[in-house]
């Protein structure tokens, strides 16, 4: 589906959610088109498909983003190591250069387990029960009813 392909009317509501546009003006400009239910069904149709291809390309991008920070932290660490390597092959805790200065030194003091099994509690955060809803409604569905929880069935708009 092309931005063109849209009237003027639908490409307004487009608009109005790329920029943010409150809901109310949106469902105003929605409900001022009086194209029949037909008509409506495929324009919204091609503004959810344009909605839904614009999620997916910013989940790309999204994880193509947060793979090159990845690559990146890795090889700051790679090189820090390399730098600190070399210095420690001089016998030097400290170089300065014209622009920077490297140093070696300590880092903050940090724990290494060596078995958790074995740990006093007291060192443990304790957690609070998670619900596993699946599981739940696994149960309900075999026919099991329980206080506190029902098999709800809602209803939603599909674009085919």
């Amino acid at each position: 589906m092309k931005l063109y392909e849209l009237t003027s009317s639908y490409a307004q509501v487009l608009d109005m959610i790329e920029e943010g546009a409150d809901r109310e003006a949106m469902q105003d400009t929605l409900d001022s088109i009086e194209d029949a239910i037909e008509e409506k069904v495929d324009r919204m149709g091609m503004v959810l498909k344009t909605l839904e291809a614009n999620q997916k390309a910013l989940k790309e991008e999204e994880k193509r983003l947060a793979d090159r920070r990845k690559h990146y932290e890795s090889e700051s660490r790679h090189l820090k190591q390399y730098l600190q390597h070399q210095l420690e092959s001089i016998g030097k805790k400290k170089v300065k250069g014209t622009i920077f200065t490297a140093g070696i030194q300590k880092n903050p003091p940090s724990v290494d387990v060596i078995n958790e099994d074995i740990l006093p509690k007291e060192f443990f955060i304790e957690q609070e029960p998670k619900l596993d809803k699946k599981k739940l409604l696994a149960y309900l569905k075999e026919g099991n009813e329980i206080k506190g929880a029902e098999i709800m069935q809602s209803e939603g708009v599909r674009i085919r």
